[in-house]
């Protein structure tokens, strides 16, 4: 008998329909012999429903009590689930986050889980029962109700996990696994049986929106094997966990891609080593994420300072930047919104050399001119015009076989 944490995200509850359907497979994994924790989000729009009713009564409204208004979508969904549950013969049970005893730090709206009582939920599985918990929220050392953060209810799937020692954690959504790359843009893309970890980690950082980040790093850490399935198809899905590389593992799992990329370059500052600081400490402060930084020495005693953010944030960062050059004594900035970032993934390109090489020659069959570059051990980052996006992934996935079983 296995311990499984199943979690379904908005669309899968999204009607009573498919409630019913997901109380269907629930009973059919407890039937097969196993222990089951059910974590479920608010039922689909609910979430911006309430923050838009909020919103119009106080645009500036408590972050506490938008907590606790946000924080009913999920209870309505676990009781929901818990009545369909018992409706079809299954003995259920639904708690809260603060029954389960999630205990979180005090950030209201991105809260983080700092620890699990998991005397309540074991005290209920040994009971025979199966726990239906309401995702994204939990209770803080002043006991305010608090929520985790868009993605939230992925967190606290994998956070109890990794508390109840789970045999695996299986994430429901609207597709049937993790693909080489978005099937929408190459129709191509092949499922993938399994990825470690690491390459999780990279794809959801660089683009991938089947799992958000903090859920990978939180299953990376406790050693969570993860597993992303269909709530809509049957199917095997995707396997995510520290799985020994083989030798015959693909060089590259996959590909990621951000369509939102902008960059900014302040040309002429003095080519000193405050100089990196001076420039990144506004925008750090004004709590503006850089992806990539480039410093080019220009051999005159000034540099050429180059670094990406979130087309959201351009405007902002710009005027920053704007200012820094003033004190400064720069030359000039200038900035571009038009970009798009694409990235391989592979823990295999370690064992394998003139990956980067086949890269850029392909980029340059298509003529494909690369703005920046950034490498690491497990991926090469190019950003590229945003024309060139879906032409680029495209052949990327083409020249590593990526389509090929």
């Amino acid at each position: 008998m296995a311990l499984i944490v199943q979690k379904y995200g908005g669309t899968s509850v999204g009607t009573l329909e498919r409630i019913q359907a997901v109380a269907d497979r629930v009973i059919r994994t407890q039937q097969a012999g196993h222990q089951v924790v059910v974590v479920v989000s608010a039922m689909s729009g609910e979430t911006n429903r309430l923050l838009g009713m909020a919103n119009e009564l106080d645009e500036n409204a408590s972050e506490r009590e938008k907590d606790v208004l946000v924080s009913t979508g999920e209870q309505v969904t676990i009781a929901l689930l818990s009545i369909a549950l018992q409706q079809k013969g299954c003995n259920a049970v639904s708690m809260t986050g603060d029954q389960v005893r999630m205990h979180t730090d005090d950030a209201h709206g991105k809260a983080r889980i700092t620890d699990i009582d998991d005397k309540n939920l074991r005290h209920e599985l040994d009971q025979g029962k199966v726990v239906v918990v309401a995702g994204f929220q939990g209770r803080s050392p002043d006991n305010h109700i608090t929520t985790l953060g868009r993605g939230g209810s992925d967190t606290t799937a994998v956070a109890i996990a990794a508390a109840v020692k789970a045999d695996e954690c299986q994430i429901y959504t609207d597709v049937d696994g993790v693909y080489t790359t978005d099937p929408r843009v190459e129709p191509k893309a092949r499922r993938l049986k399994s990825i470690t970890f690491e390459e999780m980690l990279e794809m959801a950082s660089l683009g991938a929106k089947v799992l958000q980040i903090r859920a990978v790093e939180f299953a990376g850490k406790y050693n969570v094997p993860l597993r992303v399935l269909s709530s809509f198809d049957e199917g095997e899905g995707t396997l995510i966990s520290y799985e020994e590389q083989k030798m015959e593992s693909p060089v590259i799992s996959g590909i990621a891609f951000n369509r939102d990329e902008a960059s900014l370059t302040i040309l002429g500052v003095p080519d000193k080593p405050s100089v990196a600081a001076s420039i990144l400490a506004p925008i750090g402060d004004a709590n503006i994420d850089v992806d990539m930084i480039i410093q080019n020495s220009m051999g005159d005693g000034t540099a050429d300072f180059t670094f990406t953010v979130h087309r959201n944030d351009y405007k902002r960062a710009k005027l920053l930047l704007q200012e820094t050059a003033q004190k400064l004594e720069a030359r000039e900035v200038q900035g571009r919104e038009d970009l798009a970032k694409i990235s391989i993934v592979g823990v295999g390109m370690m064992n394998h050399p003139g990956v980067a090489k086949t890269m850029f020659e392909t980029f340059g069959d298509e003529g494909i001119n690369m703005q920046l570059i950034s490498t690491s051990e497990i991926k090469v980052s190019v950003v590229v015009d945003e024309k060139y996006l879906e032409l680029g992934v495209r052949a990327l996935h083409s020249a590593f076989g990526l389509e090929q079983s």
